[in-house]
C-alpha cells in the first residue's frame, strides 16, 4: 500500500507480535523500513519469528519476553528497546486474549485474566511508553488493536468488551490529552481475519459450521492479514499525521450488518419476495 521506505527510520513496539495479526503487521513494517521490538510471554515463540522474518525481510527485529500485566517488565522492555534502537516512536497495543462462554461459567480468575492482558496490559504499555516520550518530548504514536464490540458489546465475550471498551476510551482520551505532546492515537476495530491459534478457539469447526460466520459478512468472506497490515502501517505512518482519535473498522460490513433489523431477509429466496410483493399489491387494491 505504501511506498517503499515509507517506515524508514522508525522503531515500533508490538505487543504479541510473534503470532498471527500481529506478526502479519511486523512483516509489513519491515519491508516498509522499521525498526521492531516483539514481546509477550513465550522467548521461544517470539525468537522462532525474528529469525524467520528477519531473513524474509532483511529488517532488524528485537525479541524481548515481557508480560504486559507487570510494569517493571515493560519498563524493562522500554530500556532494551532503547539500548538496542536508541529510540522508540510506535507503540501498537496488539496483545490480547479471548475465549466465548456464557458469562455465569466465569470464574473471577478467568475474567481477570482476559481484562489483565487488554486492557490492564494496554495501559501499563501506553503510561509507560508516554512517560518517555514527553519527557523526551518526542512525538510519537500509538495504535491500538480493539474490536467492533467495544462499542456494541457482545454477550459470550464479555470480559474481552469490558477490556477493549477500556482501551477504546483510552484510545479516544489520550488523542485529546497528549496530542500537545505531538502524541497521536488511534485504533483499528478488525472483524473477522482467521489465524491458526485464536480463532480455532473462538470458532471450533463444529461451531464454524453451524454458524457459518461468512454469512454475516456482506462482502461475502473473510478479511486477508495483509489488509489489516495496510491500514495499521499507514496509521502509524507520516501518511496519517492529521488522523488522531479515530477508530478505523475492517470488517467487510459485518458489525452493521448486524445491527440493521432487516438485513437478515438476505435469507428471502427470490420466489417469496414475489409472493409477498403480490400479496402487498392485493391488499393495495
Amino acid at each position: 500500500m505504501l511506498k517503499e521506505g515509507a517506515l524508514q527510520g522508525k522503531t515500533i513496539i508490538v505487543t504479541g507480535g510473534g503470532t498471527g495479526l500481529g506478526r502479519s503487521m511486523v512483516k509489513y513494517f519491515l519491508e516498509l523500513g522499521a525498526n521492531i521490538v516483539i514481546c509477550s510471554r513465550k522467548l521461544d515463540v517470539l525468537e522462532k519469528t525474528a529469525q524467520e522474518l528477519m531473513q524474509e525481510t532483511g529488517g532488524q527485529v528485537l525479541p524481548v519476553a515481557c508480560d504486559v500485566r507487570k510494569y517493571n517488565e515493560i519498563e524493562a522492555m522500554l530500556q532494551a528497546t532503547l539500548d538496542k534502537f536508541g529510540r522508540v516512536d510506535v507503540l501498537v497495543n496488539n496483545a490480547a486474549g479471548n475465549f466465548v462462554s456464557p458469562t455465569e461459567r466465569l470464574s473471577h480468575k478467568a475474567f481477570d485474566v482476559i481484562t489483565d492482558i487488554v486492557l490492564k496490559g494496554s495501559y501499563n504499555c501506553t503510561l509507560a511508553l508516554g512517560k518517555h516520550w514527553i519527557k523526551q518530548k518526542q512525538p510519537a504514536t500509538i495504535l491500538n488493536i480493539v474490536t467492533t464490540y467495544a462499542w456494541t458489546g457482545s454477550g459470550y465475550v464479555v470480559p474481552s468488551a469490558c477490556a477493549k471498551a477500556g482501551v477504546l476510551a483510552m484510545t479516544r482520551s489520550l488523542a485529546s490529552e497528549w496530542a500537545k505532546y505531538g502524541i497521536r492515537s488511534n485504533a483499528i476495530a478488525p472483524g473477522p481475519f482467521p489465524t491458526e491459534g485464536a480463532w480455532t478457539r473462538l470458532f471450533p469447526k463444529q461451531l464454524a459450521d453451524k454458524l457459518d460466520p461468512v454469512k454475516r459478512i456482506p462482502v461475502g468472506r473473510f478479511g486477508e492479514h495483509q489488509e489489516l497490515a495496510n491500514l495499521a502501517a499507514y496509521l502509524v505512518s507520516d501518511y496519517a499525521s492529521f488522523v488522531n482519535g479515530e477508530v478505523v473498522t475492517i470488517d467487510g460490513g459485518e458489525w452493521l450488518y448486524g445491527a440493521g433489523e432487516f438485513n437478515a431477509f438476505d435469507m428471502i429466496p427470490q420466489e417469496m419476495w414475489d409472493a409477498m410483493e403480490k400479496q402487498m399489491r392485493g391488499k393495495g387494491q
